[in-house]
């Protein structure tokens, strides 16, 4: 029951987000195309004229982090078998990030500093987590590969990202950070239901 629970949770919370974001990006003031290429998740954020549905993507940040949160400590935790304490840190640290994202918007001159800190913690930690999820179960099949696979790419697009944050492209690599979380949390959701 509580595989099946934590299933839904983290799979009805990554498809929210994916279904947030591409609503906000079709009513964003670009077009579809360019607001992916050429504006960061956090601009569709920001409650201003460009994007009307700000509410419903910091909506999205926030019950992402709550559902990492709930479904890493109601159930994920006892398939983790090795480096228990990290995991509960990068779960904690990753969960609260994404949080505060959704809180403190960007673009705020006060406030984006917060904001930063909520994104690094959310990118880098969230990656870092999944690379620990993928060496500290018991098994070492398809589920663990593809969670290090997308920890490692998380980590490559993060850093190109942090070394690029003029470059016009940047918003590509800051998605290619971030879905990889999501997409966890999508593959974690089914397999949970499927299981159960």
């Amino acid at each position: 029951m509580k595989t099946k629970t934590m299933g839904i949770v983290f799979t009805l919370a990554s498809v929210y987000y994916i279904l947030a974001e591409l609503i906000c990006a079709v009513f964003f003031n670009d077009s579809l195309i360019n607001t992916y290429i050429y504006h960061t998740i956090s601009e569709l954020g920001i409650p201003n004229l460009n994007s009307p549905l700000f509410f419903l993507m910091n909506s999205a940040f926030i019950i992402i982090g709550l559902a990492l949160l709930f479904g890493s400590f109601y159930k994920f935790k006892d398939y983790i078998i090795k480096n228990k304490s990290l995991f509960y840190i990068f779960s904690c640290i990753t969960s609260v990030g994404v949080i505060i994202v959704g809180l403190i918007h960007g673009g705020n001159p006060l406030t984006s500093g917060y904001h930063t800190l909520g994104a690094v913690m959310a990118i880098l930690g969230g990656n870092i987590l999944l690379i620990i999820i993928s060496i500290s179960m018991k098994e070492y099949d398809t589920y663990q590969k593809t969670t290090l696979i997308l920890g490692i790419i998380g980590l490559l697009s993060f850093w190109i990202m942090f070394f690029n944050m003029k470059n016009v492209y940047m918003p590509v690599f800051e998605r290619l950070s971030v879905y990889t979380l999501i997409l966890w949390c999508l593959l974690t959701g089914m397999k949970c239901l499927y299981k159960s």
